[in-house]
Formats: structure tokens, C-alpha cells, sequence
């Protein structure tokens, strides 16, 4: 087995979601035949200058093709291409989350996969997850800080959750709805919740960091109960906003 050239042969495309196309693009790739499996993806550096994205970008692209199930990645190592099985990408369009209530619909199916995926998370996770999960966190409260990019960090905290859940399921459906679920990439939830960005996303920071507290102590039903309050408040806003 040979390592594959640190340039991919495709051209970058520009998509809504910069994740979402470094997905699409290497999606595309592997199930038709162009990275064979058990060839490696190029380094997060090359992907960073040829897609012109950031690392966290590459992260949660990455992130989410293993949870699809269509790569594998070895601390320190690489990331080398799986076979990819025959079923077809399940997908939320982000072009069909447009209105508050498509983003409610939304989050009453993440408040029933999410908590229970937190409950089995803080049963089953593993003290690499954790560190994952606290990097996420971290990096959020720097962008926040900074006034940068939080969507990524803060998908990347809830299909980490998903992910140590130990079932696929849960984080192959978490990777294949992709950041659209973050209402704020639909709408904009702090004027909705009337209180400046800072604000709103201080407190959903705080909210975060509930859940992974519960999740730390291994306290499922706490961790359940931490993100059913995460969710619901995100509903509860919005929910008020319609009715103004």
C-alpha cells in the first residue's frame, strides 16, 4: 500500500458549506473509484491550501466521512480511504431549512437523537473523546473571543457526542445532516432571542459545557438531561419569535 500524492487530482469547488464540499468531493471520489481504499487522504496541511479553508474546517470534514463510514483515521498516521458501502448519502439540503419552522422541526428530531446519543456517550466514552470533545469546547470560546467562526467547534462537540456513543448510527445520521442542524447557520438566533451575539453564544457555550461535564462523570441520565435543556431552550426561542 502506497501513500497517494499530497495534492488531489479534483479542482476545489466553492460550496455553501465549506465542509460540506470537502465531503461531497471526497464522497464523490472514493465511491466512484478515484481513491481506492486503503489509499491515504492528503495531510490536513494540503487539504487546508488546495480547498483555501481552514484546519477546522478540514477537521470537521474529515470528521464526518469517517462517521459516514468511507475513511478511517490513525492518530499520527494518516487518514486512509475504507470501502465504501453500497447504500446512498442520507442528507439534509440546507436549501430546505429556510424558516424558523423548518429549524423547529429540525431540532424536535435532534432533541430525541441528541440526548439519548449524550446518555450513551457519557456510559461509553473513551478519555480520547473527551480530549476531543474539550478541544471543541476550547476552540469555541476562542472564537468566540476572537468574534471568528463558532459553527464549526460547536458541530464538531455534538458528532464528537455522537461519535462516542459507540453506535454509528447516531454519528453517521449527525455527519450526514452536517452544520445546517446549527440554527444559527439558518437564521439569526441571537436577534431572535433578543440579546447581542456575544450573549447568545456565551450562553450556549455554558450550555455545552454542562454536557460535557455530565458526560465526564460518566452521569447518563444528567447528560440526557443537560441536552434536552441545550435543545429545547434553542426551540423555546424560537418557538417565542413565532408568535410575536
Amino acid at each position: 500500500m502506497t501513500d497517494t500524492p499530497e495534492s488531489p487530482v479534483s479542482t476545489p469547488r466553492r460550496p455553501r458549506n465549506l465542509a460540506q464540499g470537502l465531503v461531497e468531493d471526497f464522497s464523490e471520489r472514493i465511491r466512484g473509484g478515484q481513491i481506492r481504499p486503503g489509499e491515504k487522504l492528503p495531510t490536513e496541511s494540503a487539504l487546508m491550501r488546495q480547498f483555501g479553508v481552514s484546519r477546522t474546517v478540514v477537521r470537521e470534514a474529515l470528521s464526518r466521512l469517517q462517521a459516514a463510514g468511507l475513511v478511517e483515521t490513525h492518530h499520527g498516521v494518516g487518514t486512509y480511504a475504507l470501502e465504501p458501502s453500497g447504500g446512498a448519502d442520507f442528507r439534509v439540503d440546507p436549501a430546505d431549512i429556510a424558516t424558523v419552522r423548518d429549524v423547529l422541526v429540525l431540532l424536535e428530531l435532534r432533541i430525541c437523537l441528541e440526548s439519548e446519543a449524550a446518555g450513551l456517550a457519557a456510559q461509553r466514552r473513551t478519555e480520547a473523546q473527551l480530549a476531543d470533545m474539550r478541544r471543541a469546547l476550547d476552540e469555541f470560546r476562542a472564537c468566540l473571543a476572537a468574534g471568528g467562526d463558532t459553527i464549526t467547534p460547536d458541530f464538531r462537540f455534538h458528532l464528537l457526542v455522537a461519535q462516542a456513543t459507540d453506535n454509528r448510527y447516531f454519528a453517521d445520521l449527525m455527519s450526514h445532516l452536517g452544520s445546517a442542524i446549527i440554527p444559527r447557520t439558518r437564521i439569526n438566533s441571537a436577534r431572535i432571542a433578543h440579546e447581542d451575539r456575544e450573549q447568545y453564544l456565551a450562553r450556549v457555550n455554558l450550555e455545552h459545557e454542562d454536557i460535557y461535564a455530565a458526560i465526564v462523570r460518566q452521569e447518563a441520565e444528567a447528560a440526557r438531561a443537560a441536552m434536552r435543556t441545550h435543545l429545547s431552550n434553542s426551540r423555546a426561542r424560537l418557538r417565542r419569535a413565532q408568535v410575536r
